[in-house]
């Protein structure tokens, strides 16, 4: 994400690069810096003659090359764009132009969802030219505070549990996080400066009493009752609620408080910083070392691993998502 601020910092100060090469899985970033580019480098007037975009599919290595060695007409710059490069055929022939580009054009090349293989001679131009960019997918702890961040700058705040609602339901696709957000602060209006489960649960649906995170807690709490309610709710909607992500929330937390169990320093701050979470959840790992024993951890991420495989419909023959939840949830409160 620092990279991402600083090439934005340097556009919006009109200092260009002649090559972007966006490249890797998180497209959100991606898009950004090329939209950016495209609607802010020229003006309309220069636009005409001088912002050439060709997608991967459809273009060639060579018709690139010449469209990036053509000078500007009445403009600064020329802008070439090239969307859904992954798809270009023998991309290595841009070595050509990568080693020698123009400064009157600015080239941008998005490389989606993969990366280009750095052993090659282009990647190694590229970065000695430093014009390769690689922007990877969030880890699954990163998102709450990426949400909180985001919203900061948009001059809102949101509560901890609001946030982690938020990243639990929706994952790590920063362009679903953003529309989503985006709607909710059309949704709230401007009045409000701070986000709740509540504004969540009425304007993006998500519940706040009846999700993974909320089964997370009544695991660690070892309240049988609320777990087994959560449960109850998942089943009856299981496309709201798939057994695979509540599975992978679940792996995440017990995974890490294994690690809890080894820490020699646990205090708040060195608990937080060892587990890439945040100060605020370090009670949730010091409630469930008091509630579960090493051992049964260790049994925990084993029965998490086999409900991911019969979810998958391996060892699995006819039962559904409901009685898998039921199972899996009491095999590990017992």
């Amino acid at each position: 994400m620092n990279e991402f601020q600083h090439i934005m910092a340097d556009l919006k100060n009109r200092q260009f690069k002649p090559i972007y090469f966006l490249m890797g899985e998180e497209t959100y970033y991606i898009d950004m810096i090329t939209n950016y580019i495209i609607d802010n480098v020229l003006t309309e007037e220069e636009k005409g003659f001088n912002q050439s975009i060709y997608y991967g599919k459809d273009v060639d290595a060579t018709t690139i090359t010449m469209a990036a060695r053509r000078y500007p007409m009445m403009s600064q710059y020329q802008v070439v764009v090239v969307k859904e490069a992954q798809y270009l055929d023998k991309i290595e022939e841009l070595q050509h132009y990568a080693s020698a580009p123009l400064n009157s054009t600015i080239l941008v090349i998005n490389y989606k969802y993969k990366t280009l293989d750095k052993r090659k001679k282009l990647a190694t131009i590229l970065k000695k030219n430093k014009a390769i960019f690689e922007f990877k997918k969030l880890y699954d702890n990163q998102v709450s505070a990426w949400i909180t961040g985001y919203l900061k700058e948009e001059g809102l705040s949101i509560d901890m549990k609001a946030s982690t609602l938020l990243a639990d339901s929706l994952g790590a696709d920063l362009s679903k996080i953003v529309k989503e957000l985006d709607k909710l602060k059309v949704a709230i209006g401007n009045e409000v400066k701070q986000i709740t489960p509540e504004h969540i649960e009425k304007n993006i649906g998500l519940s706040k009493d009846y999700n993974s995170f909320e089964l997370q807690k009544a695991l660690v709490s070892k309240d049988i009752l609320k777990a087994n309610k959560i449960i109850k709710v998942f089943a009856k909607n299981p496309k709201d609620h798939p057994i695979q992500a509540t599975i992978s929330v679940l792996f995440n937390y017990f995974s890490k408080l294994m690690v809890y169990y080894y820490l020699t320093d646990k205090s708040k701050g060195n608990v937080a910083k060892e587990l890439s979470i945040n100060p605020y959840f370090v009670q949730d790992y010091t409630l469930g070392a008091r509630n579960y024993s090493g051992r049964k951890v260790v049994s925990i991420i084993s029965i998490l691993r086999e409900f991911d495989m019969k979810s998958k419909g391996f060892g699995n023959v006819s039962a559904d998502m409901g009685e898998l939840y039921k199972e899996m949830i009491f095999k590990i409160m017992h």
